[in-house]
């Protein structure tokens, strides 16, 4: 799409809304932006008022739409719920989120990796090892660096891994990967699309658009997200590490025996792995697959998976002291991430969790809290989960007000053996900015208790 002279509104500022404007102005577009906080600090408004940048900050208001805007960018993150947005679904006004505009300028290779958990270490792993082949390689999306902010650096041949959210795929059209990877599908964010249904819809955009020039990997150990793809006219690739059927070992990734392999070929030994759990056998199948694809080679890729740390705030260790492993999860904000985290310890565990309140149960952790000696919970969620901590008849279950009171509270239970596990199973917004804020707040916290 042609930009020039096109009135575009951008929704919501922050990171991803400053990379929009600043691309959409050097295309040529006529862009208003809208947040409902104060911009008037923003070193950066300024910049873009001198390019001609209409700044409406502080409201929302309605009437900002009879400016006859050519399409919308949003933030992700901002509901489809709100009254603006609402008026613009019913006035037939496309609503892009970045991603969409970046896929219409886009020149080298895209790589899309989206799931309900394991993304951020997929996508990071992936970028890793092309970035030690032949490839330039570039990493965007969901991992906190806005698409649009990447995209001029793109040229020809190179590759860009991108970490996509559902609610980043709900603002897609035209978007098409050419290598599209979900990594699995558990109900999660149902507070922002109402239902599974809508939530497993909006991870699908991912692939509705690919042919028979691309492919898709996906998880073959999920009969639900095997079904899904089926239909797709995109080349499939499995990967398995429990539904070792003839199909996956001919035409996929899979781990059987200690060993990771990609088409009846060993990569590498799970020995040779550095980080911990089953999940990551799952999400380094996935790195797999995504780089034998493009044909790097196997020892730059055994190579790079070898010497792979993990993900900051994704069970990552914060440190041991007077025998005490202590872990930081925060990026766990959902059951199911939290639930990877419990089964990756076998220790006596002191369990820290809590955050907003989604609306949603916690039974499905009670069958993995069996090695948890002592509960702590806080933030708003915290009545809710007392019911699964009291399910699963742990022994000690301690309510409190935040972060900081429950890690002194951890650090008086336990004892010399022990892990304390930060694993939130909740986003971070009702006290926090951002998981990353309440994962740097426990590290923290934990250096402090223990000088």
């Amino acid at each position: 799409m042609d930009l020039k002279d096109k009135k575009v509104l951008v929704l919501g500022y922050a990171r991803t809304g400053r990379g929009a404007a600043e691309f959409l102005v050097s295309q040529g577009a006529n862009v208003t932006i809208n947040d409902l906080n104060d911009l008037s600090e923003e070193p950066s408004i300024e910049e873009l008022k001198a390019k001609g940048v209409i700044v409406v900050d502080k409201k929302q208001p309605v009437t900002l739409l009879n400016e006859n805007f050519d399409f919308i960018v949003k933030n992700p993150g901002i509901p489809y719920q709100i009254e603006l947005l609402q008026a613009a679904i019913a006035q037939e006004i496309p609503i892009y989120t970045d991603i969409e505009i970046f896929d219409w300028y886009n020149p080298g290779i895209l790589i899309g990796i989206t799931g309900s958990n394991g993304k951020t270490t997929t996508t990071t792993l992936v970028n890793n090892i092309l970035q030690n082949s032949q490839y330039q390689a570039h990493l965007a999306g969901n991992i906190g660096i806005p698409t649009l902010s990447v995209l001029p650096k793109v040229k020809e041949n190179d590759v860009v891994t991108m970490e996509l959210s559902s609610f980043q795929l709900m603002g897609t059209d035209k978007f098409k990967p050419h290598i599209a990877a979900i990594t699995n599908i558990f109900s999660a964010h149902l507070d922002y699309h109402g239902t599974r249904e809508e939530y497993v819809k909006a991870k699908l955009r991912l692939i509705q658009n690919q042919d028979n020039h691309d492919f898709i990997i996906f998880n073959a150990d999920q009969k639900e997200l095997a079904g899904y793809v089926v239909e797709s006219p995109a080349n499939k690739v499995p990967f398995a590490r429990l539904n070792l059927t003839d199909s996956v070992r001919q035409t996929g990734a899979y781990y059987e025996n200690g060993g990771l392999y990609f088409k009846g070929e060993l990569i590498m030994k799970e020995d040779d792995i550095q980080i911990p759990g089953e999940h990551n056998i799952e999400n380094i199948l996935v790195a797999i697959a995504i780089t034998k694809i493009l044909n790097v080679p196997n020892n730059i890729i055994h190579d790079t998976i070898m010497n792979y740390q993990g993900v900051e705030y994704r069970i990552q260790p914060v440190g041991i002291y007077n025998g005490i492993s202590y872990y930081n999860d925060s990026k766990a904000t959902n059951p199911d991430a939290t639930i990877t985290a419990l089964k990756s310890f076998t220790e006596p565990t002191i369990y820290i969790g809590g955050g907003l309140d989604r609306g949603i149960t916690f039974e499905e952790l009670v069958p993995y809290l069996e090695n948890v000696k002592v509960a702590i919970l806080y933030g708003e969620s915290k009545e809710i989960m007392k019911e699964a901590m009291e399910q699963a008849q742990i022994e000690e279950i301690v309510m409190v007000d935040n972060l900081e009171q429950a890690t002194k509270a951890a650090q008086s239970y336990a004892e010399s053996g022990d892990v304390v596990l930060l694993s939130p199973a909740c986003a971070s917004w009702d006290q926090y900015q951002s998981f990353e804020e309440r994962g740097a707040q426990f590290n923290e916290l934990i250096v402090a208790l223990n000088q």
